[in-house]
């Protein structure tokens, strides 16, 4: 595989969203006490430090070992594994796409490394606008997948409205 500027992006994309993730982490598992919770910016915006050995939202978090190692860490990879060859080969995809999609596999790449690494998922920002409207305890990572899909759908849309 040649290098270009293209699949350069992707990769620089890719290491720095998993470093972002990674660096905030080892901050937050250094100078926040687990399971606490500080105020950022009054109820709205609070940094806590709580471990997920499961998926979004904890979901799996009870499973049996078999099936968590197999849901998720292994299925995770492979797909990761698929979406990055899809990025790299498919020559049609726009600028914003790329980068959407690189976000997602770092994001995906940077949690899988914890599930790995630790056992758990480090999960540190909560925001919270009503007692109905809230996150769950999100982290970078989290945020990089999510961008990712929210840039995706909305150049989803963009190509139909061209078309």
């Amino acid at each position: 595989m040649k290098l270009t500027r293209r699949t350069a992006f992707i990769i620089i994309t890719i290491i720095v969203t998993i470093a972002i993730d990674q660096i905030s982490k080892v901050l937050v598992r250094t100078y926040v006490e687990a399971g606490s919770s500080s105020p950022i910016i009054g109820d709205f915006f609070q940094l806590m430090n709580v471990e997920n050995d499961g998926a979004f939202l904890g979901l799996g978090g009870d499973l049996n070992p078999t099936l968590k190692l197999f849901l998720l860490l292994i299925l995770p990879v492979l797909v990761l594994a698929f979406v990055l060859r899809h990025v790299i080969k498919d020559k049609s995809l726009d600028r914003w796409s790329i980068f959407a999609f690189a976000s997602i596999i770092g994001g995906g790449i940077a949690n899988v490394y914890d599930r790995f690494t630790y056992g758990s998922v480090t999960d540190f920002l909560y925001i919270r606008v009503t007692d109905f409207i809230r996150t769950g305890i999100f982290n970078m990572a989290d945020l990089s997948v999510t961008t990712g899909m929210i840039i995706l759908v909305i150049m989803m849309f963009k190509k139909k409205k061209h078309a």
